[in-house]
C-alpha cells in the first residue's frame, strides 16, 4: 500500500490509523461521527444489492481497522435488511418496516450474544427475545438523530461513533451537518444501474470537504475527508 498524500510513501493500513485517535475530539453535545463507505468509480455504492463485492481484502482490513478506532458503530435498518437479506427495499416499504421494528432477528448481530446492541425507533412494537443485550430508545413520531446522538454522548458516553451507512442515514446525517470523518474506499469498478449512491437525499446546502489522506494499493483508492 502506498500513501500518495501526504508524505508519498510506504504505507500500512495499520500504520496510517494508529495515529486516528477520534475519541480523543468529541463535540460537547455528540460523539465525534465518521462516515465509512465503499463505492464503485461511477459512485455506487451496492452491486448486486449489496456492498460487499465492491471493495477488496484492503477494503475490509480497513473497515475492521476503523471499528477498533471508534466506541460504537451505527448502521441504519434498511441497510441492516439490505446486507442480511442481500437486496434493497422501496422506500416506502422501508418506512412500514420500521413503523413495525422489522428487523432480521436472525442476524449473528442478534443472535451471537456478544455485545451490546441499542436502537433507536419510532416504534412502539416489542422486539423478540434476542442472545445479545439489547435495549430500546424510542422518539415519538420519527428518529431524531440530534437527539440520538445526544443520547449516546451523555447518556451512554459514547466520545466516537462510526457510521456504515446505509445513503438513506448518511443523507439526514450530512443534512444536519453530523459528520466529521468521510472515510471512501474507491473501487476500480463499474457498476451502472440503479444502485443507490454513498448519500441519497437533499442536503440544504454543498458540504465543503477537505481531504486528509489519501491510499492507494492494487488501483484501489482509500480516502479520508474532513469536513471543512
Amino acid at each position: 500500500m502506498q500513501r500518495l498524500l501526504p508524505d508519498p510513501g510506504p504505507t500500512t493500513v495499520e500504520r496510517q490509523l494508529a495515529p486516528y485517535r477520534p475519541w480523543e475530539e468529541p463535540r460537547d453535545e455528540r460523539p465525534l461521527v465518521a462516515a465509512n463507505f465503499a463505492a464503485t468509480v461511477d459512485g455506487r455504492a451496492t452491486i448486486g444489492g449489496v456492498s460487499g463485492p465492491i471493495g477488496s481484502v484492503a477494503d475490509t482490513t480497513m473497515l475492521a481497522r476503523l471499528r477498533t478506532r471508534f466506541d460504537a458503530v451505527m448502521i441504519g435498518a434498511g441497510t441492516m435488511r439490505a446486507e442480511r437479506y442481500g437486496r434493497l427495499v422501496p422506500n416506502q416499504e422501508q418506512r412500514e418496516r420500521r413503523e413495525r421494528l422489522d428487523l432480521p432477528w436472525d442476524a449473528p448481530l442478534f443472535t451471537a450474544g456478544g455485545g451490546r446492541v441499542l436502537i433507536f425507533t419510532a416504534s412502539e412494537a416489542e422486539p423478540p427475545e434476542t442472545a445479545t443485550s439489547l435495549r430500546i430508545v424510542r422518539h415519538e413520531g420519527f428518529v431524531n438523530l440530534v437527539e440520538a446522538l445526544r443520547h449516546l454522548r451523555q447518556e451512554r458516553g459514547i466520545r466516537a461513533l462510526l457510521c456504515e451507512g446505509g445513503p438513506g442515514l448518511h443523507g439526514e446525517l450530512e443534512g444536519g451537518g453530523l459528520v466529521d470523518d468521510l472515510f471512501l474506499t474507491i473501487a476500480p469498478k463499474l457498476a451502472g444501474g440503479g444502485a443507490l449512491r454513498i448519500l441519497e437525499g437533499e442536503l440544504p446546502s454543498v458540504a465543503d470537504l477537505e481531504l486528509a489522506w489519501l491510499l492507494e494499493e492494487d488501483g484501489e483508492l482509500f480516502a479520508r475527508y474532513r469536513r471543512r
